[in-house]
C-alpha cells in the first residue's frame, strides 16, 4: 500500500522547516520585514536577506500582468544571485475595476502580489487592496508616474508632515491611510503567506517534473 504524506499544522514539521536561507529581490526594509516575518512562522531561524534587481515592468506597473510579472523576475533575479532555499519577489501596481462596481471618480485599487521560487517551481500570492486618493492615482495611470512619489507630495501638502524617507521605505502608504493600523511590512506579509501555501502543502499541488 502506498504510503501517503503527512499533512500537519505543526510548523515544526512543516516542508518549510529546514529552509535555512531566503533572497528577497530588493532592498525595501518592508519587503524584506515581511517576508522574514512570514517564513519565520515555518522556519524560525531563517536567514533573510535582500539584494537589488530589476523588476523588468514599468516603474509604476498597471494592470495584473505588469504587477505579477515584475514579481516573478525580482524572485527570479533574486534566487540567481546567490545560494538560497527560497526567492521572493513582492511587486504592487494598480488594478481597475469594471465599471459596474468601481467607484465613482476612482475606479483603480492598489495590490501586492508575492511570487516565491525554489529555481524549480514558483508560487503567487496576493494582497488585500485599496484606493489611493483620486489625485495621485490619475496621474500614476495616465502618465506612469511612480504613485509613491505623488503620494507622498499630496501627504506633505495636506498634512503637512515632513519626512526623511519615502513612505515606501518605512510605513507605507497603506501605512499612513490607516493611520498607522497596517503598515508596509503587515501588508506585505499576506502575500507572502499567501504565496507560500503550496510550499506547505506539497502534497495538494502538483510539483515540477524531475529532469531525466
Amino acid at each position: 500500500m502506498t504510503e501517503k504524506p503527512c499533512v500537519t499544522d505543526d510548523p515544526a514539521v512543516s516542508p518549510l522547516s529546514s529552509v535555512q536561507r531566503v533572497r528577497v529581490g530588493s532592498c525595501n526594509e518592508p519587503k524584506i520585514a515581511a517576508v522574514r516575518s512570514a517564513i519565520a512562522a515555518y522556519a524560525p531561524s531563517v536567514e533573510v536577506c535582500g539584494v537589488e534587481v530589476a523588476s523588468g515592468v514599468p516603474e509604476q506597473p498597471v494592470g495584473f500582468e505588469e504587477i505579477v510579472q515584475g514579481a516573478r523576475n525580482r524572485a527570479a533575479a533574486a534566487h540567481q544571485s546567490g545560494a538560497c532555499d527560497l526567492a521572493v519577489g513582492i511587486e504592487d501596481g494598480l488594478i481597475a475595476l469594471p465599471p459596474a462596481v468601481a467607484t465613482a471618480g476612482n475606479p483603480h485599487l492598489n495590490i501586492g502580489c508575492a511570487a516565491v521560487s525554489d529555481g524549480k517551481r514558483i508560487s503567487l500570492g496576493f494582497s488585500s487592496a485599496f484606493a489611493y486618493p483620486p489625485n495621485v492615482t490619475r496621474p500614476a495611470v495616465s502618465d506612469r508616474r511612480p504613485i509613491g512619489e505623488l503620494f507622498d507630495a499630496l501627504w506633505r501638502e495636506r498634512r503637512g508632515e515632513s519626512q526623511r524617507l519615502p513612505s515606501a521605505r518605512t510605513s507605507g502608504n497603506v501605512g499612513k491611510l490607516t493611520a498607522g493600523a497596517l503598515p508596509r511590512s503587515e501588508y506585505a506579509r499576506h502575500a507572502v503567506l499567501c504565496a507560500l501555501v503550496t510550499f506547505v502543502n506539497p502534497d495538494l499541488y502538483p510539483q515540477p517534473e524531475e529532469s531525466p
